[in-house]
């Protein structure tokens, strides 16, 4: 269809072209057309999506289609703005709304690049820097600043000097403030799954909004913890090492949040006990609970998150439980019901053990083997294990329950010989 539009007046942009340019394989394309109108756009049969400017699906391939545009800044917030679109809108007029210059460049059908604004200059210096002064209008490129750069992570971009005042402006004049929780949560998923989510959440520290709009993890900065354990000492870089750690390990966004607020707890230790944080896995669920009240986070992930806040210290002394404990703490976990909760819960304890600094990060987590080995074997056990000579009812559950108490104690005791006679 793309060649009824002629031409020049057919361009991919955005994202496509720059992953396009840096190598990579883009993951959608979007495409902006040029002097024409909606009338002409509906004759070529594409349908007509867009609520605030005229967006139009492609009627075979389904890629979106937008008339080109400009905006005007009417009210405060990211949706305080009036469009306007027409055939006399330019290509350039287009552009320069977009936030970044690596965001700003155009491909036609020729393959011809148009880049009005340097964007390929700044994806060879690696640097996101804001097209215009209009950057500073909308408070949610903050947000997708801060994405860009856990996004780019490879390519090791950094944010230009002046593009991250006008971020600390947005901050400052409130605007940040007018963004809708579920546009804050979209825009964290997405940060979330990136191959280093870490930098999201420290662009955010730099220009002063992770204090507004994750108050809860910001509080863990200047958090000190023992340097026998923790050599990295600060609570808050912790944190983003496991995050970097859970997402070296899983592409589970369950695993990546609870990574993020697995800790939330020890900001609440007062200065006194430092750098102790005795009971910090129940406290963390006060302020987690505060987090996930605000923010649209999906059931499931809230659960494993909570299970992860509350129990993770047990895991670190799974070595010196109780087989009784061990069983509890399963049961805790509803691991017999939900079984992906015990892989997610190995993960986390794994990434919040490797996410420290020096020495320990490279230590290996042989509890999350032992956890896995022990949880394939209980799930073995049943009522039909039981002799018949049982009664119905409670004295079944107790018998399967002495079941696995006695398999916990019987695979605790093998893989400690087979760990020793392995090291010996």
């Amino acid at each position: 269809m793309t060649e009824n539009f002629g031409n020049s007046d057919c361009y991919l942009v955005g994202g496509a072209v720059r992953d396009e340019l840096l190598g990579l394989k883009p993951t959608e394309q979007d495409w902006v057309v040029v002097g024409r109108s909606p009338e002409q756009m509906k004759s070529l049969g594409f349908q007509a999506v867009g609520k605030d400017f005229p967006v139009f699906l492609h009627p075979e391939t389904k890629q979106e289609y937008a008339l080109a545009r400009t905006e005007r800044k009417t009210a405060p917030g990211h949706t305080g703005f009036e469009f306007h679109t027409s055939a006399d809108v330019t290509l350039e007029q287009d552009l320069q709304r977009r936030d970044l210059t690596v965001n700003a460049i155009a491909k036609d059908k020729n393959s011809v690049l148009h880049d009005p604004f340097n964007g390929q200059q700044d994806i060879n210096n690696r640097l996101l820097r804001h097209t215009s002064k209009a950057f500073a209008e909308d408070p949610l490129r903050v947000l997708r600043v801060a994405r860009f750069k856990a996004q780019l992570s490879a390519f090791e971009f950094s944010i230009a000097d002046s593009t991250m005042e006008l971020m600390r402006q947005l901050v400052n004049n409130g605007e940040i403030h007018t963004l809708s929780p579920n546009r804050i949560w979209a825009e964290t998923e997405k940060a979330l799954l990136t191959a280093k989510p870490s930098l999201y959440f420290q662009t955010l520290r730099d220009c002063g909004a992770l204090k507004i709009l994750f108050p809860q993890v910001n509080a863990l900065f200047g958090i000190p913890q023992r340097p026998e354990y923790h050599p990295e000492v600060d609570t808050g870089i912790h944190t983003l090492m496991v995050i970097d750690r859970a997402a070296e390990l899983t592409d589970d966004l369950g695993v990546r949040f609870a990574a993020l607020v697995h800790d939330l707890g020890k900001a609440l230790t007062p200065e006194s006990k430092w750098p102790r944080h005795v009971g910090h896995e129940k406290k963390g669920l006060i302020p987690l609970k505060q987090l996930t009240d605000h923010y649209p986070v999906p059931g499931k992930i809230k659960t494993i998150a909570q299970l992860c806040c509350e129990y993770h210290l047990l895991m670190h002394q799974f070595f010196e439980l109780r087989p009784a404990t061990i069983l509890k703490l399963i049961e805790k976990l509803d691991g017999f019901r939900r079984p992906v909760h015990i892989e997610q819960f190995a993960l986390l304890c794994q990434a919040d053990s490797q996410g420290r600094g020096g020495h320990l990060r490279n230590q290996t987590y042989l509890q999350a083997d032992l956890l896995r080995q022990i949880f394939q074997e209980l799930k073995t056990i049943s009522a039909k294990d039981i002799s018949p000579t049982i009664p119905s009812g409670p004295d079944i559950a107790k018998a399967i329950k002495k079941l696995r108490t006695n398999k916990i104690s019987a695979l605790k005791q093998s893989y400690r010989l087979e760990s020793i006679h392995a090291n010996s």
